[in-house]
């Protein structure tokens, strides 16, 4: 953690002058704001979604309507967090190359806007400002992170 500007923050830790733009697989995990819980249940390890969780769901399903060169692997919504591993593909158009944080980005404004507007609560914050990500760089990180995935639910609250 480092002060800056007479407020403690903490460091990124992402990877130092690594492009999020090049092609691979990313695992990211998103926090709702609080970590309040309002996007799922978990009821004998199983989710149950709640409305905004099935928005946050549809959303990221979305994504690869709204950016050509990715495409979504495995995700799950829990009640207070959402992780998933995004594929992002070579461009072979000459539009921009988008990177993780716009993929990010885009999920949390397209299902908060959605969130609030069915909740009237307009502007509300629903996720917290920052993400977590990591690069997979094997075939066995990619079946690891796949099998975590998968077994979060059952592994609420241990």
């Amino acid at each position: 953690m480092t002060l800056f500007r007479n407020k403690y923050r903490i460091e990124s830790t992402r990877l130092p002058k690594y492009d999020y733009s090049s092609p691979g697989k990313y695992f990211i995990t998103i926090c709702t704001k609080n970590r309040e819980r309002i996007l799922s249940g978990i009821v004998n390890g199983c989710v149950s979604l709640s409305e905004e969780g099935k928005i946050v769901r549809d959303c990221f399903l979305d994504l690869p309507n709204h950016y050509g060169n990715i495409e979504i692997d495995e995700f799950i919504v829990m009640p207070d967090h959402f992780h998933g591993i995004i594929e992002i593909k070579d461009n072979q158009n000459p539009e921009k190359q988008h990177g993780l944080s716009e993929f990010v980005r885009a999920l949390k404004s397209f299902s908060a806007r959605k969130i609030n507007e069915i909740n009237g609560t307009a502007g509300k914050q629903i996720w917290q400002s920052r993400f977590y990500d990591s690069i997979i760089r094997s075939d066995d990180e990619l079946f690891r992170i796949r099998t975590y995935i998968r077994d979060n639910p059952k592994n609420w609250g241990k």
